[in-house]
């Protein structure tokens, strides 16, 4: 942690650790402000993680969370008053700190000349010039014009961003293409259930995202906080603006710890866990080795969410490491599902249905987590069966692997891109949005209904690629999407049904079925998700290599 100095009083830094917090108090602060919203990043601790280690440490703690760019003059009231009522100094951070000094810019624009506040905010780090346009402006952050200009300007750097910016500098190399996110850290995500299972090391699904940006391709680190299509216009954190010939939408979606009441407070500890954070997936493997019996509970919560057999996958793994140690006879598991069925398309059905006898799970379907006592070791269920009145019912616990809802990001629910229920509103076979030709979007944000995956991200990245080049041509879309996505459930230790489906859950095996047939567990899908997904992800998918993904064409209607 590396706090940067706005004022006597004033501190801010990037998003900071559970440990940092002792660290700041040991460097003289006395209260800590958080400007970062919950669930951001799936490697972000929870304000109350914060606030706990604060009071511990005998500092005040206060909230005020502001999605990125969203800053609204309530936002800046709250900031001066929090400075003024808390004692100093005080740090205060979000996820760059670009949005805590852009509230303490507008807070002290009342009363501090703007060019002093240019000035302190820029000897921190933080260039404020769109700010001050924004007051300038009488609070409005003009758009017609920009800091910056691009042909493609792609929002997101998780795995469809780099690998669509990949793709698409290898067919256009002369294009100027801006990336935008402020993340340092990249992570191949798919293999945080491997790191639940004991399989992985949580460092080896990391590298820093500076690796990763493909040659020529503009990195922008900073974060969106709203899209002016009219204007062909991304505003971003701190004010400032970049303008697009085309756009690609590609953020991701966002986890919403926060909607399960208690959660916050007991995540990575009182056996309540997640493969679904990067920090808490090695306590998965912890809790998995330490119990001895008691109960273990596994839930799934209502669609979309990234990876639909996610939940199972670390539910097997679990009970296959409990089998192997002689205690899974004294675990009750059981499987609370929201939806109403083991998996969603039907194929695969019989084989998870084979390990759900075999580990002796109890399948408890129409059960949604609502809230989690963490001290108490209880969680409560919204039971919600067809045709009968919802009730609640609360269980106990000895372990408990929580998979949170999952929406889309706050910037994109808002924005004039998305549908009625906030997803990125695109045609589901070209991937272009439906209101503005300039705009594509692919991956976990998008409305297309297909699963959540990795791989579908890698498939998508080509159609997207070649339809943008396509349109610049002057061409009209010549690639298609099928939905297709994979899901390789991880059944036992040393096997996987590897579900491989498009739109409507029609199969679409990658194999022949004399090398892997998907509806059956195989040793030959866990050797490829151990040993061959991971380098087809860093060195292929990634650098634009479409390996076993060439886009699908349109195929000409026949005379």
């Amino acid at each position: 942690m590396e706090p940067r100095k706005i004022s006597d009083t004033l501190s801010v830094a990037p998003q900071i650790s559970v440990a940092d917090v002792a660290l700041a108090r040991a460097q003289g602060f006395r209260a800590i402000v958080c400007n970062r919203p919950d669930a951001e990043a799936p490697d972000q601790p929870g304000f109350a993680e914060i606030e706990a280690a604060a009071q511990a440490a005998g500092m005040e703690a206060r909230y005020i969370p502001v999605t990125p760019g969203l800053v609204q003059d309530t936002d800046a009231e709250a900031m001066g008053a929090a400075l003024r009522d808390l004692p100093g100094p005080v740090l205060a951070y979000c996820r760059t700190g670009t949005r805590s000094a852009t509230l303490w810019s507008l807070a002290e624009a009342k009363t501090r000349p703007l060019p002093e506040i240019l000035a302190a905010a820029k000897a921190a780090g933080y260039d404020m010039n769109g700010v001050a346009r924004r007051i300038a402006n009488g609070g409005r952050t003009p758009t017609d014009t920009g800091d910056a200009s691009f042909d493609v300007v792609i929002v997101g750097a998780g795995a469809g961003g780099i690998s669509v910016a990949a793709s698409l500098k290898t067919r256009k190399p002369d294009l100027s293409i801006a990336l935008i996110d402020p993340a340092d850290i990249h992570y191949y995500q798919p293999g945080w259930t491997m790191v639940g299972g004991g399989i992985f090391e949580a460092q080896t699904t990391a590298r820093t995202m500076g690796s990763l940006i493909p040659s020529g391709v503009h990195w922008i680190k900073s974060a969106v906080a709203a899209f002016e299509p009219a204007n062909n216009a991304v505003i971003l954190d701190g004010c400032r603006v970049v303008k697009y010939t085309r756009l690609i939408v590609t953020p991701g979606l966002k986890l919403d710890w926060g909607r399960i009441e208690g959660l916050h407070e007991t995540l990575g500890r009182n056996g309540v866990t997640s493969n679904y954070r990067y920090d808490l997936a090695p306590y998965t493997w912890q809790l998995v080795q330490g119990l001895k019996g008691g109960r273990a509970i596994f839930t799934q919560p209502p669609m979309p969410i990234k990876c639909a057999g996610a939940p199972q996958k670390a539910m097997y793994l679990s009970a296959d490491a409990w089998l192997k140690r002689g205690v899974l006879k004294d675990i009750d598991i059981q499987f609370n599902n929201a939806g109403g069925v083991l998996f969603g398309v039907k194929d695969y059905v019989p084989a998870l249905e084979s390990y759900v006898k075999k580990y002796g799970i109890n399948l408890n379907f129409f059960h949604n987590l609502i809230a989690v006592d963490g001290p108490a070791k209880t969680a409560t269920f919204r039971v919600a069966k067809p045709e009968t009145e919802p009730t609640t019912v609360t269980m106990e616990f000895d372990m408990l692997h929580v998979v949170p809802p999952q929406v889309a990001p706050d910037f994109i629910r808002v924005s004039p891109l998305a549908d009625a229920a906030g997803w990125v509103d695109v045609d589901q076979a070209t991937l272009r949005h439906k209101t503005h030709d300039n705009i594509w979007s692919l991956g976990d944000v998008m409305n297309a209904p297909n699963a959540k995956t990795a791989a579908a991200a890698r498939m998508q990245a080509p159609v997207v690629a070649q339809n943008v080049a396509d349109d610049i041509d002057g061409h009209s879309p010549s690639a298609l999407y099928n939905g297709y996505g994979s899901c390789p459930l991880t059944v036992e230790r040393g096997k996987i049904v590897l579900a491989e489906f498009g739109y409507g859950g029609a199969l679409l095996p990658s194999f022949p079925k004399v090398v892997i047939d998907g509806t059956k567990p195989s040793r030959a899908a866990w050797l490829l998700k151990e040993k061959l997904l991971p380098p087809v992800y860093w060195r292929g998918m990634l650098r634009g290599k479409e390996w076993m993904v060439k886009p699908e064409k349109v195929t000409a209607p026949s005379a």
